[in-house]
C-alpha cells in the first residue's frame, strides 16, 4: 500500500440502519476506487454481508458475536484477508449493534495497523424513537457507540415525532468533546463529505464493558419432503442479554410470503433480517420490533434468516413454524 487506507467505523444499535447507510455511501464511491466492507453480526449466519454483496461491495464477514472477542483474533483475521484480497482505497467497518467499540478501535489504532490504516471519521446512527426506551439509554454498548462517534446521525426521521427529534438533538449536544457533526437523515442517507471530517479521540464511559459472546453448536433439522439436512440448518447464539437463531438454506427453499412476514412482524423479536426466496421472488427482509420492510433483490446463492430477541427463543418450535411455511 502506498498510503494508509482511510478507515471508518460505522456503529449503531440494533436496527439503526448501519447497513442501509453503507449501501448509500457505496453509491457515492468515486469511479475507479475500491471500497471494502468488514461486517460483523451478532448472529451466526450473517445477513448484512449477503445484502452488501448483492450490491457489488467487496465484503468480509465476521459472524457469531462481537468480532473483537478472543483478543481480537477474528477481527484481525477478517481484516487482514479483506485488505489482502481487495486492496481497497477506503475501508468501512460495521460492528454488530450489540458490540462495544472500545476494543475494535484499540485494534485499528494499534501498532500492527499504524502504517496500514488511517482511522478517520467514525459514524453512529441512532433511531430517535429508541431514546424513549430506558433500557436502550442504560445500555453501556449503546452509550459508548454514541460517545465514540465523530458524526452522530438521527436516522429514520420520517418515522419519529418532532418531540423525539428534539430529544435526540438535546441528547446529542451533551457529548464532550462536541461532535464534528450532528445530523438528521432518513433511509440511511449520509453525506459523503462527512467522510472527510476529522476524527477526534474520545473518552468512553464504560471502556471495560465488553462481554464475550457464546457460540451455539450447529443443529440440523429433520428431513422432510421440502427440506433436508444438506440444505437447511440453524445455529443459536446468546450474549449481552440477547438470543439469536440463524437459518441457512439452499436456493430452492421457497416460502409463502404472507405467513413468513407474520413471523417477521412479531413484536417480541428485537430484530429480524433475511435474504429469502418466496413465491413472489427473492426478498431482503428487515424488521425492528415488529416494524418490517421488504424489497425485491436478485436471486441469491442461498437463503438466510436471523431472529434476535431479548427473550430466550424456542429454536425447535420456531424451526417447525418456518418449515410449515414452505411452498
Amino acid at each position: 500500500m502506498t498510503r494508509p487506507i482511510p478507515t471508518h467505523l460505522i456503529v449503531g444499535f440494533l436496527g439503526a440502519g448501519k447497513t442501509t447507510a453503507i449501501l448509500d455511501l457505496l453509491q457515492h464511491k468515486p469511479e475507479g476506487e475500491i471500497w471494502a466492507v468488514l461486517v460483523n453480526e451478532f448472529g451466526e449466519v450473517g445477513i448484512d454481508g449477503a445484502l452488501l454483496r448483492a450490491r457489488g461491495a467487496m465484503v468480509r464477514e465476521v459472524p457469531g458475536g462481537c468480532m473483537c472477542c478472543v483478543a481480537g483474533l477474528p477481527m484481525q483475521m477478517g481484516l487482514n484477508m479483506l485488505i489482502q484480497q481487495a486492496q481497497p482505497d477506503r475501508l468501512l467497518i460495521e460492528p454488530t449493534g450489540l458490540g462495544h467499540p472500545e476494543q475494535i478501535m484499540r485494534i485499528l489504532r494499534g501498532e500492527f495497523y499504524t502504517d496500514l490504516l488511517s482511522v478517520e471519521s467514525t459514524f453512529c446512527l441512532v433511531d430517535p424513537r429508541r431514546l424513549d426506551d430506558s433500557r436502550v439509554l442504560k445500555d453501556v454498548q449503546f452509550q459508548d457507540q454514541a460517545a465514540i462517534a465523530d458524526v452522530l446521525v438521527a436516522n429514520k426521521i420520517d418515522l419519529c415525532s418532532d418531540s423525539q427529534l428534539a430529544n435526540f438533538d438535546l441528547w446529542a449536544k451533551g457529548f464532550q468533546p462536541p461532535k464534528a457533526r450532528i445530523a438528521h437523515t432518513r433511509n440511511g442517507a449520509l453525506d459523503p463529505a462527512w467522510l472527510q471530517l476529522p476524527s477526534t479521540p474520545r473518552s468512553l464511559q464504560f471502556p471495560t464493558a465488553h462481554h464475550h459472546h457464546g457460540h451455539g453448536a450447529e443443529s440440523a433439522v429433520a428431513q422432510t419432503e421440502t427440506a433436508t439436512e444438506a440444505e437447511w440448518w440453524y445455529r443459536e447464539n446468546a450474549g449481552d442479554g440477547h438470543f439469536s437463531i440463524g437459518w441457512q438454506m439452499g436456493p430452492e427453499i421457497c416460502f409463502k410470503r404472507s405467513p413468513l412476514m407474520g413471523v417477521v412482524m412479531d413484536a417480541r423479536f428485537a430484530r429480524v433480517k433475511g435474504v429469502v426466496r418466496t413465491a413472489d421472488g427473492w426478498l431482503a427482509i428487515n424488521a425492528v420490533g415488529g416494524d418490517a420492510a421488504s424489497e425485491r433483490i436478485d436471486p441469491q446463492p442461498e437463503g438466510r434468516l436471523e431472529i434476535i430477541s431479548r427473550l430466550e427463543l424456542d429454536a425447535g418450535q420456531l424451526d417447525q413454524r418456518l418449515l410449515a411455511m414452505l411452498e
